[in-house]
């Protein structure tokens, strides 16, 4: 059987015109074989690093995850199935010492050359890893094409000081060697890659929830309305203004409003967390939690999904699409968004959550105060009509990422008379 791709995509701007140019390969699947796939990652205790592994697990793909480790547990970045190359610990936060990191393994990559000798496909996630992910081609892997993952935007590629223009010159050169860019938000795309000049294919690959049964569906136990109404916010926690917010939130409350933290706290940020929470009357942090098997309990016992990152305000912050809208919005929480950005648009265009303007803290105080069971349960309604296509990567979902990766080396050069379409399109 042969398939028609459309994997061959180039982007340019021209004017106030965004342009992409398509062309066609066509792909024989019926004498493919598994793919071998070597994936460079900056943390292989990362549960979004880890759930990308098993979704290429899931599309049939053999995988050898090479990388560092935030976690001092070992058994965090296990993962049945794979073959795990620790290059050592990081930090989290601190791209120098991660990229002093990456230049001491650049001395040793003969180390990795079984792992890495063969390889169908080179994946490399996040810039730093995408300097080793290209020596290692270079060294064992030369016809192998490299896929750049790039899920968020380190604030010191934004900055306009000497050290961020320094480091998007390094990344302009490590981008002529990128055979195609998986990103989770066309945000990303329309506001940084095509403005700075990236050319090779895209493909928007969003942080939906893995699910892999078909017949699975999420337990969307509705808690009883409140008071007390109960926000959650889970995942990566490293918003100061956020939680500064939410806790004058449920002090004003006087119990009406009950905060639940869980996840993992960004330490740079959050040095003094266990301080604030036991200062803060209604307010709870619950820890680490496992994903995607606590999902449905800790989502489960919120009304609403805090959805507000202020981290990178104006830039990273206001183009990224989070997890938590998509786990939230699964299991039937409401999520509080903010208007005029990437999720504020994601959430309104499908007629779902709570958007707020500016200055969101009074936006907040008035919705709780006038908040009752029948707004509560329209708002739930709403929430739970959305598609499950919307929320959930499935095992189609899988074997199309592990295809559209595999096709990165069929990329051949485009011809005069290949097709122009005059907006982009990116494939999910």
């Amino acid at each position: 059987m042969f398939i028609k791709r459309y994997d061959n995509i180039r982007v340019g701007r021209e004017k106030d015109q965004t342009w992409v140019t398509v062309a066609t390969i066509n792909l024989d699947l019926d004498s493919a074989v598994a793919a071998k796939i070597a994936y460079f990652n900056h943390d292989l205790s990362d549960p979004a690093v880890q759930r990308r592994i098993r979704m290429l697990l899931a599309g049939g793909a053999a995988v050898t995850a090479i990388g560092f480790q935030r976690d001092s547990d070992p058994a965090a970045a296990a993962i049945d199935g794979i073959v795990s190359i620790d290059l050592g610990r990081t930090a989290d936060g601190m791209l120098l010492r991660r990229g002093l990191s990456v230049a001491g393994t650049l001395a040793r990559l003969g180390g990795l050359a079984e792992h890495v000798r063969g390889a169908d496909v080179i994946l490399a996630r996040n810039l730093e890893m995408l300097a080793l992910a290209i020596r290692a081609r270079k060294l064992h892997a030369p016809t192998a094409p490299v896929v750049y993952e790039c899920l968020d935007l380190h604030r010191m590629l934004l900055s306009k000081r000497l050290e961020g223009r320094l480091l998007r010159s390094l990344e302009t050169r490590l981008w002529r060697e990128v055979n195609l860019l998986l990103t989770s938000s066309p945000a990303f795309v329309h506001n940084y890659f095509i403005p700075r000049g990236f050319r090779s294919p895209i493909r928007l690959v969003e942080n939906k929830v893995l699910m892999l049964d078909k017949l699975h569906q999420p337990d969307r136990k509705r808690p009883p309305a409140g008071p007390p109404w109960r926000i959650g916010w889970f995942g990566i926690i490293r918003c100061r203004r956020s939680l500064d917010m939410l806790c004058s939130l449920a002090r004003g409350a006087a119990g009406k409003i009950e905060i639940i933290i869980r996840g993992r706290p960004t330490k740079v940020v959050f040095h003094d967390l266990d301080e604030i929470i036991a200062g803060s009357p209604h307010v709870h942090f619950a820890g680490p939690y496992h994903s995607p098997a606590d999902l449905p309990a800790i989502y489960g016992d919120a009304h609403f999904t805090w959805a507000i990152d202020y981290y990178e305000a104006g830039q990273n912050s206001t183009w990224l699409l989070p997890n938590r809208i998509y786990e939230g919005s699964l299991y039937g929480t409401v999520p509080i968004a903010l208007a005029g950005i990437e999720t504020g648009h994601w959430l309104a265009k499908r007629g779902a959550g709570v958007i707020l303007d500016e200055p969101v803290e009074q936006q907040l105080i008035d919705f709780f105060r006038y908040l009752n069971n029948k707004t509560y349960s329209k708002l739930a309604d709403q929430v739970e009509a959305l598609p499950r296509t919307d929320l959930v990567s499935g095992q189609a979902d899988c074997c199309a990422l592990v295809e559209a990766l595999c096709a990165a080396q069929y990329s051949a050069p485009l011809a005069s008379s290949d097709q122009t379409i005059p907006e982009i399109s990116l494939k999910h």
